[in-house]
C-alpha cells in the first residue's frame, strides 16, 4: 500500500492573489463562482502540462496535482519510487526519490515539483482556450437559469434581425442578463411585420440548452400573451380581485376572454375595460388591432355558453342530454353575427366553454 507523502516546496508563480481577485471580480460581474473557475483553472493547467512534457508523454490526470490558493501556484507530478525504471514518465528510481523525501519507501508515491515557468506556449494557450471555455459554459449556464425561471412570462424585447426565412430574432434582458431569442414565423401574429429596432412583448415558451447556449422560444400568438397583457394592465387582476378563468384566442383576429369577481362589489367586465375604455385599448394596440371579447365567467354552463358568443344576443341556451354540447337560440337576424364570420365566433365561444354549440334562429323548428 503506498504511503501518501508531504508534498516538498515547488517553484512558486505568486499570482495566487492576482488570480484570486480577478475571479471575485468575474464573479460579480456575470455570476460565475469563484470555486468553479478555481477547478477550470486547475483544469487547464493539468491538460496543458499533459500536453506539453518535453517526453510528449500524456500521462494521466490524476499523476498531476495542482495546488491553486490565495499563498500562491503550485503544481507536482505524482510518481512510483521503484528500484528499477520501466516507464519514465510514471516512475522514479529510488535514490532519485529519496533526494525528495529521505524517507520515501519503494511502491510509494512521490510529489514531484514542476516549474510551471518552462511551460511552452503552446501550454499557456491550451490552458488559456480551456479557461475562456469555462467562462463561457458557466456563463450559459447562469443565463439558462435566469431564462428557465422566466418561462411563462411576458418580456420586453428589441427586434435584433429578421431572417429570411420569417424568423425574427429578438434581444430581451437587459446587461448580463441579456440574451437572443426567436420568434418563429408561426408564433408571430398573421400580417404584422418589423423592422429593426422595434420594441415588443413576447410570450416565453420555453428555453433550450443547446451546445451554444440557451435559445429561447418566444410568441406572440399564445393565449397567455393576452392573459399577461391584461395582467399588466388591471391593477383588479395583480391584486387577485379578478380572475381570468379562461382565454380562446385566434390571434391577429379575436380573442374571448372569460373573467370572474372573487370579491362582491366589482365588476370584472369593467375592471378589464378600464375608464374610458382604456385598459383594453392598450391591449389591442400591443396586439395590431385584435379585437377582443371580455365576458363573464358563470358556473352554470348555459349562462356561460350565452356569454362566450358576445356580441350576439341570445334567447335562450338548454344543454343537450348526453352531450358535452348546448342549443342556442338567437332571433333570425342575430344569427349570422353569432355564428361569426366563417363560424369564428362560434368556434371561439366553443373553445372558451369547452362545450359544442349548436346555434339555430328563433324561427327554427326541431323536425319530428
Amino acid at each position: 500500500m503506498a504511503r501518501a507523502k508531504k508534498q516538498p516546496a515547488a517553484p512558486k508563480v505568486d499570482i495566487g492573489a492576482e488570480i484570486f481577485a480577478s475571479l471575485r471580480d468575474l464573479e460579480k460581474l456575470k455570476g460565475i463562482s469563484v470555486d468553479y473557475m478555481v477547478e477550470r483553472l486547475k483544469q487547464a493547467l493539468t491538460n496543458a502540462y499533459r500536453k506539453d512534457r518535453e517526453d510528449h508523454r500524456d500521462i494521466p490526470a490524476e499523476n498531476v496535482v495542482v495546488d491553486l490558493s490565495e499563498k500562491g501556484l503550485n503544481m507536482y507530478q505524482i510518481k512510483t519510487a521503484v528500484e528499477e525504471v520501466e516507464d519514465t514518465a510514471l516512475e522514479i528510481h529510488i535514490d532519485a526519490a529519496r533526494k525528495i523525501d529521505p524517507n520515501v519507501q519503494v511502491g510509494d508515491n512521490v510529489s514531484i515539483p514542476v516549474d510551471i515557468q518552462k511551460f511552452g506556449r503552446i501550454a499557456a494557450q491550451t490552458a488559456k482556450q480551456v479557461v475562456i471555455q469555462g467562462i463561457r459554459e458557466a456563463e450559459r449556464g447562469v443565463m439558462y437559469e435566469n431564462y428557465s425561471s422566466k418561462t411563462q412570462e411576458l418580456l420586453t424585447g428589441t427586434v435584433l434581425k429578421l431572417d429570411p426565412s420569417g424568423d425574427v430574432f429578438v434581444r430581451i434582458g437587459q446587461g448580463n442578463d441579456a440574451s437572443d431569442a426567436v420568434l418563429r414565423a408561426g408564433e408571430q401574429i398573421p400580417g404584422e411585420s418589423f423592422t429593426e429596432g422595434d420594441m415588443i412583448k413576447v410570450y416565453v415558451l420555453e428555453v433550450h440548452r443547446p451546445a451554444r447556449g440557451p435559445l429561447v422560444q418566444v410568441s406572440r400568438t399564445h393565449p397567455n400573451v393576452v392573459r399577461r397583457l391584461f395582467e399588466l394592465e388591471t391593477p383588479e387582476i395583480a391584486e387577485g380581485q379578478v380572475e381570468i378563468r379562461n382565454i380562446a384566442r385566434e390571434a391577429g383576429s379575436r380573442s374571448k376572454m372569460a373573467v370572474r369577481a372573487t370579491m362582491e362589489g366589482i365588476d370584472p367586465v369593467g375592471a378589464c375595460v378600464g375608464p374610458r375604455g382604456g385598459r383594453v385599448s392598450a391591449v389591442v394596440e400591443e396586439l395590431r388591432g385584435e379585437k377582443i371579447d371580455i365576458v363573464v365567467w358563470s358556473e352554470d354552463p348555459c349562462e356561460y355558453v350565452k356569454a362566450a358568443l358576445s356580441p350576439a344576443d341570445v334567447i335562450s341556451v338548454t344543454q343537450i342530454p348526453g352531450q358535452n354540447a348546448c342549443r342556442v337560440i338567437v332571433p333570425d337576424d342575430q344569427l349570422s353575427l353569432a355564428i361569426g364570420k366563417e363560424g369564428q365566433n362560434a368556434r371561439l365561444a366553443a373553445r372558451l366553454t369547452g362545450y359544442k354549440v349548436d346555434i339555430k334562429p328563433a324561427s327554427w323548428t326541431e323536425e319530428a
